[in-house]
């Protein structure tokens, strides 16, 4: 089927509820959370995508999370991408492991990254990260504890290396919070990785005898 048949497919199921959108190898299709299982459904068993390709989701800021559901039909080789959106506050949405069973690996991974929850999922544990792990790391808003604890190697703004112009405003690695307990971390460290540095004579080069070939 074509993208423009795919679309009033959609469109002569759901009317209005939902939204196409024609995208390179494929449809987009939005559907309103309520009708999630409904629309999984209809691209399975009306549409013939019976290949469970994968789902995720995605950061959009104060829009929420949105899960995406990419599957695709072997017998009719057409491709449909479908979308929803949860809340920010609330992010819960039906699990689609009863349309689709490969959906339980990837909500589960969506889950641990996200905190997108999947109601109904027979197992919604911890995947990828160790045990204990607090946060989302895929979520905008997580702060990345590797720019706190080491920064970056090298100087990427003037004065972050010690040298240059200390005047301007030093420029944190991503991740890294202006104020806080955070960012208080990240000074310390810099702070001692400058105490431990050897010095630099001329032209930037480490005195003889504390080279790296000493």
């Amino acid at each position: 089927m074509s993208a423009a048949e795919l679309a009033d497919a959609w469109t002569g199921r759901f009317g209005d509820e939902v939204s196409t959108e024609e995208t390179f190898g494929g449809l987009a299709v939005g559907v309103p959370p309520e009708h999630w299982l409904d629309a999984l459904t209809f691209a399975r068993d009306d549409l013939a995508c019976g290949f469970f390709d994968w789902l995720t989701g995605v950061d959009e800021a104060e829009n929420g999370f949105a899960v995406v559901v990419h599957v695709y039909s072997l017998e009719r080789r057409h491709h449909v991408l479908v979308r929803t959106r949860v809340p920010k506050r609330a992010p819960v949405l039906a699990t689609a492991t009863g349309v689709y069973r490969g959906a339980a690996w990837h909500e589960r991974e969506t889950a641990e990254m996200f905190g997108v929850l999947f109601e109904g999922h027979p197992n919604l544990v911890p995947l990828l990260l160790p045990d204990g792990f607090e946060g989302h790391p895929l979520r905008k808003d997580f702060v990345l504890a590797a720019r706190v604890a080491k920064p970056w190697p090298g100087a990427k703004e003037p004065g972050e290396s010690g040298h240059g112009a200390p005047s301007r405003r030093r420029v944190r690695p991503p991740g890294v919070p202006e104020e806080g307990r955070w960012a208080a971390a990240a000074e310390r460290r810099r702070s001692e990785d400058r105490a431990e540095a050897p010095p630099r004579g001329p032209g930037g080069r480490a005195p003889e005898g504390q080279g790296p070939d000493a």
